[in-house]
């Protein structure tokens, strides 16, 4: 027998022992799975307050903890064991003198893996470390299953991802780096409330995929017979919310797009889109500047950060460059005496995955993304792109193949990407129809364009700027990390064979 059999049937084992143990709990009017516990403190707390103690006498008073044992030391009459909980970690000593024979004899039965509730009085050993000496302990939850061998430091991959739970379990780093997401986001919805943001949300299903170009995920509605598509942007809903008269709005929202899996990309993400009236793609770079630099400081105390072994600088005021200027800079080539007879070389020459037909935008766009965002490692807004790639942006004045469009860069990854946005309804009517020709032909337009957002610019849509930020590339950044995966609780993986 191979040793991960071997190790299957211990498993399977101690399983099928575990469930006999409560089974004999239960006999005893003992549940094994316990009930509300009240009057719990966290055990960071509990270090913090009795952390100067002297080690000898307990102190007068008691203390309620509960949390899962994760080190259990056994020694006849007595135990010690670790107890955690989200915030930290703390010794306990359970003696049977203390809480009688029969509780006593109850945690011998205590694994590492359960969850308990302990009360009683602190002291310090003679070696210095804080203990709780227990004089009363509840049972709350009863582990079936023990922890993976080694999940102090849990390092495989492929179980971490998959059981997250365990991850979180035996890293703390990994509770942390959660943690301080969930910090990320607050301190965004912070400063946009404080801002005069309103939040709001928009459809998760929706008739026509708009605001993005991306594969759309498909579902069936049965009741209204029709298909939908699950979101790929909130764009189009949050500004027919300003032609509604809603000045400032933002969203964090989950997006969903049916394409490939990477170290940047996952099919489900969260992203903050936000939109305000009578601005422009230069009040948008204001805003990002202001507010993830403040985030930043806000959650490391600093705008200068060390990501991938590289140093990262998000001091305002940051980089600033057309795309045709960093395409000048980084490849020699000047874009704007690029003629239509030379695109099919040029495709060629650099390798771009694009048909030899492409436009100049588009071959623009491809150059700068396949030869130019690798090397845009400190915070960089690169503004002003072609027309053909930016549907829903405004033409920028005294240049009719560009549009005044930001992406933000940081380490050759796009964080955000932001518009002064198209108000014009037969100017996004016309490129609506367009983008739809080159997706599905002429006879599918109603699939692809959105009359009914058309008809709401009718309505009158005031100037606007607008602007998306991934917040898990965010996140990747903030904490160190240089996998989105690192950063999704529940990330998309292949189905395991």
């Amino acid at each position: 027998m191979s040793e991960q059999s071997k190790e299957g049937k211990n498993v399977l084992s101690i399983r099928e022992e575990r469930i006999k143990e409560v089974e004999e709990l239960r006999r005893k009017g003992i549940d094994p799975f316990g009930s509300r516990f009240t009057g719990k403190e966290p055990i960071t707390r509990v270090i913090e307050k009795f952390s100067q103690i002297a080690a000898g006498e307990p102190t007068s008073e008691s203390v309620v903890i509960a949390g899962r044992i994760i080190g259990l030391r056994k020694h006849g009459k007595a135990v010690f064991a670790d107890l955690e909980d989200q915030t930290g970690r703390i010794q306990i000593y359970v003696k049977s003198n203390l809480i009688g024979e029969e509780s006593f004899g109850i945690f011998k039965g205590i694994a590492v893996g359960d969850i308990i509730g302990i009360s009683g009085v602190v002291f310090k050993t003679n070696t210095g470390e804080l203990t709780v000496l227990a004089s009363k302990f509840t049972l709350l939850s009863k582990s079936l299953r023990t922890l993976p061998e080694k999940w102090h430091g849990l390092t495989d991959t492929e179980i971490r991802y998959r059981k997250r739970y365990l991850d979180l379990i035996s890293n703390p780093e990994t509770r942390e780096l959660f943690i301080e997401r969930s910090k990320i986001i607050k301190y965004i919805r912070d400063f946009l409330d404080n801002k005069g943001f309103l939040e709001v949300e928009t459809p998760v299903l929706q008739p026509i995929p708009g605001g993005a170009t991306a594969i759309p995920f498909v579902t069936h509605h049965l009741s209204l017979h029709r298909d939908l598509y699950l979101k790929i942007a909130p764009e189009l809903y949050l500004k027919r919310l300003l032609v509604g008269g809603l000045e400032k709005v933002y969203e964090l929202n989950r997006n969903f797009r049916n394409e490939g899996i990477s170290t940047k990309h996952n099919p489900e993400f969260t992203m903050l889109e936000l939109y305000e009236a009578y601005a422009n793609y230069q009040i948008m770079m204001e805003i990002a500047e202001e507010m993830i630099s403040e985030v930043l400081k806000k959650l490391k105390g600093s705008t200068v950060i060390t990501y991938q072994g590289k140093i990262l600088d998000f001091t305002p005021p940051w980089k600033k460059l057309s795309m045709y200027e960093a395409i000048r800079t980084v490849i020699g080539i000047n874009p704007e005496e690029i003629k239509v007879e030379d695109l099919g070389k040029l495709i060629e020459q650099f390798e771009l995955e694009l048909p030899l037909n492409a436009s100049k935008g588009e071959v623009i766009n491809e150059l700068f993304e396949e030869r130019v965002e690798p090397t845009l490692v400190q915070p960089t807004f690169i503004t002003d792109y072609p027309i053909e790639v930016s549907p829903l942006s405004k033409q920028k004045p005294g240049y009719p193949h560009l549009v005044e469009r930001f992406e933000l860069f940081v380490d050759g990854m796009e964080i955000a990407n932001a518009f002064t946005e198209l108000n014009d309804p037969v100017e996004q009517e016309k490129r609506f129809l367009e983008q739809a020709k080159n997706k599905g032909g002429e006879e599918d337009t109603r699939s692809f364009v959105d009359y009914d957002y058309v008809e709401a610019l009718e309505y009158g849509m005031p100037p606007a700027g607008g602007m998306g930020i991934g917040i898990d590339r965010l996140v990747m950044l903030f904490t160190n990390r240089d996998s989105i995966r690192e950063v999704i609780l529940f990330p998309q993986l292949k189905k395991k064979e």
